[in-house]
């Protein structure tokens, strides 16, 4: 259920087989060309995708110097299907307080005709933190990394 006082959606078909979305979000290597905004880079040190598993990535951008960029955990796994993950829970499985807000990101992958339908859900503790995401660029980057992504399945399925 989408809660539209707390929760920033987004939604898009990427024209890629499910197995190819799945591993461009399960695999280090392929996580690393899409996971932030061009022309920032991305370094994965941690992705255990299953429950309790570390989700870090750091991001440069010069290639040089890395800072942190994700801490988390991953909640849920089902395999090719849905991944849900926070930042409120750092990797080491302290609570955290991270910025610019704690978040809840849940992904839902459902196979169609034309490819993936790709769904992102987004959850916040309360209206302003929403409000604050949003402001700070949600659609904007998230859109942005989401397009990667396609690009990513989307070539790896070529």
């Amino acid at each position: 259920m989408i809660d539209p006082d707390r929760d920033l959606t987004l939604q898009r078909v990427i024209r890629a087989p499910l197995d190819r979305v799945w591993d461009a979000w399960t695999t280090p290597s392929l996580l690393q060309r899409w996971w932030t905004p061009a022309p920032t880079l991305t370094r994965v040190d941690r992705l255990e995708v299953q429950p309790g598993g570390g989700f870090v990535t750091r991001m440069s951008e010069d290639g040089h110097e890395y800072v942190p960029h994700t801490d988390s955990i991953f909640l849920l796994v089902e395999p090719h299907r849905r991944l849900v993950f926070t930042n409120a829970v750092d990797s080491g499985w302290h609570p955290a307080a991270p910025a610019p807000v704690a978040m809840t990101a849940e992904v839902l992958l459902t196979e169609r005709e034309e490819g993936t339908d790709y769904r992102v859900i987004v959850r916040h503790g309360d209206p302003a933190e929403r409000r604050r995401h949003e402001q700070l660029g949600f659609f904007d980057g998230w859109g942005s990394v989401t397009a990667a992504l396609a690009e990513v399945a989307e070539g790896e399925a070529a």
